[in-house]
């Protein structure tokens, strides 16, 4: 960020939000298919409304998987079961599905490379060692040293708000709350490092009635202190920087919020690509994760773009970093590598990336054997993709998620002490 003294804020979702029920009924169909088939080829792609889910898409598998069960399971496991769930149930709702093969121009171009290097050691003995990229497209990856994750303040604030506010749901904390919520923190930065926290939003669907109680005016006074108690104060008890006497609390602002879900909004994979990776503080190439199989280089190069900038940080060779990736259909080799790490990193940006080049394989065959994406699904039975579509793909800590990883720190820096005394 070039600005020094700002405010930013960022917003993270539910796995109950419209949006997001669809991101994670696509990856939990993936979830699927690579168990069984792990070269199978998923774009899975969902969308929801009232009393209705439909799954679209290009799937090409050696298996058959009943995607209907997978989506009522998926929306069973988030939380909405009739009224009980605000009005979507996932036993009454009506689940259609148009799939077709992913198309064999496209195909033709994945499964071998344009390039003749062939020194990618495959994870499946039926499918060409040096794949080459599922589409053009750029992908962006970021990390900075403003929380232990390596992510920006705000959107882990927002992160770790939405997982409370659905933990505090699931562990019936309260005994009101449905499964849709939104939250937003703005924080304040003085001298580009956050200061103090200057707004926390919090939108949480709710029963018509709590405790018997009727009146809306009750009602929200109600949630406002259920929500400082059981979501704000545990989420900020361990933070450094926390709420003072002039934050502002915005909690249910519109006043009221009892129908959501599907059923108050309509939701679609892939429209929540900036709570999905860095809450809109570092750019973002425009693919979304959700749905696909890793040779989609929006999803796979995305995690590995992470992996590379995480890296840098935790090397202390920058405060911040963001990383390029641009690739081309059917070709291996990224056709760029861009390293900016805004005037904070300890060597030059140009000698950096040529680090970056040398220790990192960035070809979709190498990012997909490097980070196991086909097997992973098999080793968290068979729900990995779906667990990252809720509560961001960047970050995470509350599962093993390889692109988090920091083993390559040691190496970055003695490779860097060629240009400069790091």
């Amino acid at each position: 960020m070039a600005l020094k003294n700002f405010l930013f804020t960022s917003e993270s979702v539910t796995e109950g939000h419209p949006d997001k029920v669809c991101d994670q009924i696509s990856d939990a169909i993936l979830d699927v298919f690579l168990t069984k088939d792990p070269t199978s080829r998923v774009a899975a792609e969902t969308t929801a409304t009232t009393g209705m889910v439909l799954v679209s898409g290009e799937i090409s598998s050696s298996c058959y998987v009943d995607i209907p069960s997978v989506v009522r399971e998926t929306i069973k496991r988030i939380g909405y079961k009739g009224e009980e769930g605000g009005g979507f149930d996932y036993k009454t709702c009506a689940v259609l599905t148009s799939i077709d093969e992913q198309s064999t121009d496209i195909a033709g171009g994945v499964n071998k490379a344009l390039e003749t290097r062939n020194d990618v050691s495959s994870t499946s003995k039926t499918e060409t060692v040096n794949i080459g990229a599922g589409d053009q497209g750029i992908m962006f990856g970021y990390a900075c040293d403003e929380t232990k994750e390596f992510m920006p303040l705000p959107i882990s604030l927002a992160h770790r708000l939405a997982y409370r506010l659905a933990e505090v749901r699931k562990e019936k904390l309260v005994n009101y709350l449905r499964p849709d919520g939104k939250t937003q923190v703005t924080v304040e930065y003085e001298n580009g490092e956050p200061k103090r926290i200057d707004t926390i939003v919090i939108s949480t669907q709710h029963d018509p009635e709590i405790n018997g109680e009727s009146d809306n005016q009750k009602i929200q006074a109600i949630i406002k202190e259920d929500m400082m108690k059981y979501v704000i104060d545990e989420v900020f008890k361990d933070e450094k920087i926390k709420p003072d006497s002039t934050t502002k609390y915005y909690i249910n602002p519109s006043g009221r919020f009892v129908i959501g879900g599907p059923q108050g909004d309509a939701g679609l994979t892939g429209r929540k690509i900036i709570v999905d990776t860095y809450g809109g503080y570092a750019r973002h190439g425009g693919g979304a994760f959700s749905g696909k199989d890793p040779t989609k280089v929006d999803r796979s190069a995305a995690y590995a773009a992470r992996w590379v900038a995480k890296n840098i940080v935790a090397a202390g060779l920058a405060k911040q970093c963001e990383i390029e990736l641009a690739y081309a259909i059917g070709l291996a080799e990224p056709v760029s590598v861009l390293v900016d790490t805004f005037g904070t990193g300890k060597i030059d940006d140009e000698e950096l990336a040529k680090i970056v080049k040398s220790h990192f394989d960035l070809r979709p065959a190498a990012i997909i054997k490097q980070f196991e994406l086909r097997e992973l699904p098999s080793k968290f039975n068979g729900k990995f993709y779906q667990k990252l579509a809720a509560y961001g793909h960047m970050g995470r800590s509350d599962f093993y998620v390889p692109w988090e990883e920091v083993q390559m720190a040691d190496k970055l820096k003695e490779a860097a002490k060629q240009f400069a005394a790091v």
